[in-house]
């Protein structure tokens, strides 16, 4: 057995010895099993490649970090239930179009911060129980929002997943924008559609509309959005005209929390703020625990290992490995699996066209979110609907996990096609 086999056997066996059996946080698992790749190499405890680890994703935690402040702010002031409320009261009597107009509110929060758990925790909450009133049974909503939790993570304008692949490459997160909204939005609209439209046909809005937040939207009027509308416009601006207003994502966040402050409800920021990173300080542990695992894998030739071995593999083994392999390695999550196997796939898909496979495997490796025992998007939203046991909702996302896989591959296969159409 090859020396870089057994470091890397190593390393995974004693990230899944800190999950599994010792219960250890995801992110403290990861760094354990780096310093056991390190020890094992002969490397001894390089402080400086953990280190240099741990920082190789910052961009990236600080856009998760201010994007999280953006959403509870923009939580906390009412415009979310503003929002919300708004959409009921205009589209009640289309079920169809307002569960579809629902589940972009659901995703909106992982598109701003590339986190399943962040649209879970945020929107999720604030969406479920309406899911409930509407008559969707309770295991269905709590798929839904999980499932609208990844899509969100997918859709742009931040992927974190497709930022880290293509960052295995030195690849710039450019272009994307459209393939990520052909893959995600159209998943999206059917996965609501299947599981929640035959529960809405008869919707009571009288019922409904006691239980909405309408007050809110009337004492603040349209000043309510415009957090909201000032990030999308600073976003859309950052695209099309960077060399004029190029503020970069975690300023641009945070322009729009300060704005929050007058904007709607009293909100007390550095409460806000400290209750923000709370809630993102697991998935920005996670974060640095994944670029101290690359960086060891790295330095120990691990990594190369597996690249070599990916480049080997038949085509029809190559995306057999594709659909099995991603969203397994994704009970580290969804992050780790896009960095140890969708950067080598990537490598080994160099044929195709790399923005639209890179897109394709990060919405593969999304579903690591809903791989125990990590499963966060799956045990969070069971969490806010009150599921005891949260394989009843991972068994509902089973079908549509499937159909996520397929479309991902068939995306890959087709990849040149595809950008010649749209590029």
């Amino acid at each position: 057995m090859q020396s870089e086999l057994i470091i890397f056997v190593s390393m995974v066996g004693i990230f899944a010895a800190g999950c599994f059996l010792f219960k250890l946080p995801v992110s403290v698992s990861m760094v354990a099993a780096a310093i056991t790749g390190s020890i094992i190499s002969g490397n001894g405890l390089p402080i400086r490649h953990l280190v240099e680890g741990t920082f190789g994703y910052l961009d990236t935690i600080l856009v998760i970090a201010t994007a999280m402040i953006f959403m509870k702010v923009v939580q906390e002031s009412g415009a979310l239930g503003a929002l919300s409320s708004s959409i009921i009261e205009r589209f009640h009597e289309k079920p169809a179009l307002l569960l579809v107009l629902l589940m972009f509110i659901v995703m909106f929060p992982g598109m701003i911060t590339g986190s399943s758990s962040a649209a879970v925790l945020t929107a999720g909450g604030l969406v479920g129980p309406v899911f409930i009133l509407m008559g969707i049974p309770a295991v269905e909503a709590a798929a839904i929002i999980a499932l609208g939790g990844l899509m969100g993570m997918i859709a742009p304008p931040v992927n974190v997943p497709a930022m880290i692949i293509g960052g295995g490459i030195d690849m710039p997160y450019v272009g994307f924008e459209i393939p990520l909204l052909l893959l995600s939005v159209p998943l999206a609209i059917i996965f609501v559609l299947m599981l929640g439209l035959k529960h809405v046909k008869n919707l009571d809005y009288e019922v409904l509309k006691t239980k909405l937040d309408m007050d809110t939207r009337k004492q603040y009027g349209f000043k309510i959005y415009l957090p909201i509308i000032v990030v999308l416009v600073l976003m859309i601006l950052g695209k099309t005209t960077p060399d004029l207003i190029s503020f970069g994502m975690p300023l641009t966040f945070m322009i729009g929390s300060l704005l929050g402050l007058f904007t709607g409800k009293k909100i007390n920021f550095l409460q806000v703020s400290k209750d923000a990173i709370n809630v993102a300080l697991p998935v920005l542990g996670i974060l640095m625990g994944v670029g101290m695992f690359i960086q060891i894998m790295t330095l120990t030739g691990v990594r190369g290992y597996i690249v070599v071995n990916s480049l080997s593999l038949p085509p029809a083994l190559l995306y057999l490995g594709v659909a099995i392999t991603i969203p397994l390695f994704g009970a580290v999550s969804a992050y780790g699996s896009s960095s140890v196997l969708g950067v080598p796939f990537l490598l080994a898909l160099l044929d195709q066209n790399q923005i639209i496979t890179a897109s394709s495997l990060s919405l593969i490796a999304s579903l690591g979110d809903l791989m125990p025992p990590t499963a966060l998007a799956g045990i969070f939203a069971a969490q806010i609907l009150g599921i005891d046991n949260y394989f009843l909702v991972l068994k509902k996302c089973l079908i549509p996990s499937l159909i996520v896989i397929v479309y991902g591959i068939l995306f890959i296969l087709f990849s040149n096609q595809i950008a010649s159409v749209i590029f």
